[in-house]
């Protein structure tokens, strides 16, 4: 009989021959899913032995990395500033080079006057929700409206809000970018599609393959988010208020452009994330 310990070193092995990028954590959440354990329940239960229906699910969910689904598809969610985030085949898989955004947005907020105000955020083109829930977290007097133009994405954010309680501070609206909002908000978030569509093919598998293109699409040059949010963003911004963004990497010199002659004031330098990418760029509304 094969052990849960056994299992997991297995299930290693195949990733590592497989050259997927984390196999032991791979190995770990898929086990541990199968069989409803947490890392601790992991170690506490390693030499109990496998029932043959045990031993089927792990094989199954083991094809599926194997085919380069990603770990937190096949778990259907996804960690995210200490929020387990529902993901869904609607919405892009959050990344943690995005949390650059969030600190950015909340030193932004603490620039102008602190967390403890009553605050209104908006988050055009809001996918799983992972921004603007992140936000509300950290803002208890906040209320935050999400944007996207696919019904199946907003579904998907609005059962985020309800599963942390943040339902009652948050609205969601059909629409591109912020075309339907009033604007006046005091931040405006955005992780607009920045691949460039020629550029779609060459991703890797676990992105190419499971993630919305069009979440993925910025156009011929990665910029088309950009641009159809500097139209408008004097529009949605209250007189001294932040406008924050996620860069793809060689990005950031020609958003802040863009923003900058849509009437904006940009930040220097840009947030880099962990692995020194300028990722988030924060811009301005001054008059």
């Amino acid at each position: 009989m094969t052990t849960i310990a056994a299992a997991r070193r297995s299930l290693t092995r195949s990733f590592r021959a497989a050259g997927l990028d984390a196999p032991a954590l791979d190995a770990r959440l898929l086990v541990g899913h199968a069989l409803g354990l947490d890392h601790a329940g992991l170690a506490s239960a390693a030499e109990r032995a496998l029932s043959a229906q045990e031993a089927e699910r792990i094989e199954a969910l083991a094809a599926r990395r194997l085919r380069r689904e990603p770990v937190a598809r096949i778990l259907e969610q996804k960690e995210f500033w200490g929020l387990s985030l529902a993901v869904t085949p609607a919405v892009l898989v959050p990344r943690p080079d995005s949390e650059t955004v969030v600190a950015a947005a909340l030193a932004a907020i603490d620039k102008r006057g602190g967390r403890m105000r009553t605050l209104r955020l908006a988050d055009v083109g809001v996918g799983s929700g992972a921004l603007l829930l992140a936000l509300l977290s950290e803002l208890p007097h906040a209320f935050g409206v999400g944007t996207d133009c696919d019904p199946a994405a907003l579904l998907t954010a609005r059962a985020n809000a309800l599963r942390f309680g943040l339902a009652d501070r948050a609205g969601f609206v059909a629409c591109h970018y912020g075309e339907a909002l009033a604007g006046g908000f005091d931040l405006v978030i955005a992780n607009p599609p920045y691949v460039r569509t020629g550029d779609i093919d060459a991703l890797a598998p676990e992105v190419r393959d499971f993630d919305p293109r069009a979440a993925l699409d910025g156009g011929p040059d990665g910029l088309a988010g950009y641009r159809a949010i500097a139209t408008d963003a004097r529009r949605l911004l209250a007189i001294g208020a932040a406008l924050v963004v996620e860069t793809g990497a060689g990005q950031a010199k020609a958003v802040a452009t863009l923003f900058r002659a849509g009437g904006l004031a940009v930040d220097a330098p840009v947030w880099s994330d962990l692995a020194g990418v300028p990722r988030a760029l924060v811009a301005w509304r001054l008059s």
